[in-house]
């Protein structure tokens, strides 16, 4: 894969002429996207850089990839035993802090997923031609990389020169393996929607070594079980599974980016109930319109940008009430349900339309309506239904059986593809009918359709197991996992200081890295230490916001619930936790706070969905998180000290370090 525009030797680059590269780099572009703002901003970049390179020898990259993010940055020089990271701001008089950020976690995006980056010296600089000289400190954030520097078009060569001074060192970077090292990008949900928004392929944005390899597989199974529909006139329903951050959602959002074409009659549509993913992936790609609308010298207003992006992520419901109202068949022949297991039992859907919606009639369970809506349908379609394994947390909620019911004496047309892990593991289909069900109907069984790779925790691939083990009560595996494969990845650590905690998250986080509380929505006794788990907050602006706004994660005031944060996620989490689940006796209890005390938690639907709710909140970090525990009082009733200290004492038994 070509990752830049351009790559020379500096020694050719300057030799060659200017014209001549200006053509390189924008033949690589779309012409039809190319602003003269771009055009003269490459030729002013590279006007500056011929005049600040001379003497040097090295390599210099124009427009490379950064897979993640799904951008390019300006340039990448290597030059001796140093990477430079590039980003001009062309006519700039000031060093914007965005600007700054830019180039720092273009550098840090190298530090963590591109293997010839390991360890290396990261420099990224921050060019903005017309702004005053600036002092030139060299202060280290992690590994080999280093605060971003900010420089004009006068004082640049003077930074490099010093810089190689400065880490002086006889091992020199083999370009040629730096090339041709692997990149292991993990973007986050939100990143990877507006890459694949954009019409980037999960390929271009996405890990590549053969640990992750599984998500291209079943995207692939995916689009040969759509095109067999399509061509066979068939219509059929896929079942995907996969650990907690395996890239679910990404390979939904991956079959709904690449079936949206109306010219081949192929409508797909990515459908959740997941209402704070929806409406945070909405705000997501309805900023990234307008800000590149403005760079673009177009306008664009925010609503007409929401509008624009409705038609690639809808609410499941909305969907639903839509497909009440008009018996047609929908415009969509490929729908991804995101977070299927969600969907609602016949009692919740009934309840809720005769309820809220006036509906008497609505008898069937929210899964059963909607595979009728896509029968409706006279030639093909495609369901795809993402079921995250023992993550159901509400009242209501079906879980994968309901999707498979509808199909033991109606829908005899339909072909099921499911995901092996469906029946070999209990954490998916409880209810053993289900399985008969399966197998009754020959469905096939593709081991394809699982994901069985974390991506969101790129540190440790074992995180999902190591929670497994915590919940199952099990100190020696879970301790044994913790100190063979989590502990020097994924930094874990505990604490009964929320001050701490709150330390603990800012020293960890670099750049724009987003950090937040979260805590269950039981934890009603969390509110003596400034936790309310009661206040709702604006999931957009939580998750979106910069870190000085106080509605934002990153401001750690306002705690965000399992509810808000399912299918989201954060760089460094500090899951707070509360005498809803504590251990003790040996075992873990389940309580509800009702009124002014708790009350044991005996129903066996209610005791998984805290445990779920659990599991959720412990799995939400890519990098690493610190466990509060406050430290209870026997003077409350509410909060005895026997409910923190045996969970506290669990947590130190497996290993985790106290700050």
């Amino acid at each position: 894969m070509n990752r830049a525009y351009y790559s020379s030797s500096v020694v050719d680059f300057l030799n060659e002429n200017n014209d001549s590269i200006y053509g390189k780099i924008s033949g690589n572009y779309d012409l039809n996207k190319l602003t003269i703002q771009q055009s003269n901003a490459w030729k002013k970049q590279i006007e500056i850089l011929k005049q600040s390179l001379l003497f040097f020898n090295g390599r210099i990259y124009f427009e490379f990839t950064i897979p993640r993010m799904g951008k390019r940055v300006d340039n990448i020089l290597i030059i001796d035993n140093c990477i430079f990271v590039l980003e001009f701001k062309i006519g700039s008089e000031v060093y914007d802090k965005y600007a700054k950020d830019q180039a720092f976690d273009y550098g840090l995006d190298l530090n963590n997923f591109h293997e010839g980056s390991h360890n290396q010296n990261i420099i990224p600089i921050l060019i903005a031609d017309r702004a005053p000289s600036h002092n030139t400190t060299f202060s280290k954030s992690i590994n080999g990389l280093h605060e971003t520097i900010c420089v004009n078009s006068n004082n640049l060569k003077e930074v490099i020169e010093n810089s190689l001074l400065h880490f002086k060192s006889y091992d020199m970077i083999d370009v040629k393996l730096w090339e041709e090292s692997i990149y292991k990008p993990t973007p986050t949900i939100i990143e990877a929607a507006t890459a694949l928004y954009k019409k980037h392929n999960v390929l271009e944005i996405s890990r590549s070594d053969s640990g992750a390899e599984n998500l291209f597989v079943t995207s692939n199974c995916i689009s040969d079980i759509i095109d067999f529909s399509k061509h066979n006139q068939k219509k059929s329903i896929c079942f995907i599974t996969g650990v907690p951050g395996a890239g679910k959602t990404l390979a939904g959002l991956n079959i709904a980016n690449q079936r949206s074409n109306y010219e081949k009659e192929e409508h797909a549509v990515f459908l959740s109930g997941n209402g704070p993913l929806v409406d945070v992936l909405r705000e997501a790609l309805a900023r990234d319109k307008v800000k590149t609308a403005k760079e673009n010298d177009e306008a664009l207003s925010k609503e007409n940008a929401k509008s624009q992006v409705k038609s690639f992520i809808q609410n499941i419901h909305h969907f639903r009430d839509a497909s009440l109202q008009d018996s047609k068949a929908p415009i969509e022949k490929v729908t991804i349900f995101d977070e299927a297991q969600r969907a609602w039992t016949k009692e919740q859907a009934s309840s809720f339309m005769k309820r809220n919606k006036g509906n008497s009639d609505f008898n069937t369970s929210e899964p059963e309506f909607l595979i009728e809506v896509m029968d409706r349908h006279k030639d093909w379609c495609t369901i795809v239904c993402l079921i995250g394994g023992g993550q159901e947390i509400n009242t209501g909620e079906a879980g994968l059986e309901e999707w498979i019911r509808p199909f033991e004496n109606k829908f005899e047309d339909w072909d099921i593809y499911y995901s092996s892990k469906i029946i070999e593991d209990s954490n998916y289909i409880k209810d053993e009918n289900a399985i008969t069900i399966l197998k009754n109907k020959r469905a096939e069984k593709k081991d394809e359709l699982h994901l069985s790779v974390s991506l969101r925790s790129f540190r440790s691939s074992q995180l999902s197991n190591f929670i497994q083990e915590i919940i199952n009560n099990d100190i020696s595996k879970a301790r044994k996992i913790y100190l063979e494969f989590i502990k020097k990845d994924y930094p874990i650590a505990i604490t009964r200081n929320l001050d701490k905690a709150k330390k603990w998250l800012n020293k960890q986080a670099r750049g724009t890295e987003r950090t937040g509380i979260i805590a269950s929505s039981g934890a009603i006794r969390l509110r003596p230490f400034g936790l309310n788990v009661k206040a709702k907050i604006d999931a957009p602006i939580w998750f979106l916001n910069e870190r000085e706004d106080i509605r934002s994660s990153s401001f750690l005031e306002e705690v965000a619930t399992e509810f808000d944060i399912q299918g989201l996620e954060l760089d460094w989490t500090c899951v707070a936790w509360d005498g809803d689940l504590h251990h003790h006796n040996n075992q873990w209890n389940y309580k509800k706070f009702t009124g002014t005390t708790w009350k044991n938690n005996s129903h066996v639907d209610r005791v998984q969905y805290l445990i779920n709710s659990y599991r959720v909140l412990l799995t939400r970090a890519r990098q690493g998180m610190v466990i509060y525990i406050p430290n209870g009082n026997n003077e409350d009733l509410t909060r005895p000290a026997f409910m923190y200290d045996g969970t506290f004492d669990f947590f130190k038994s497996i290993g985790i370090e106290e700050i």
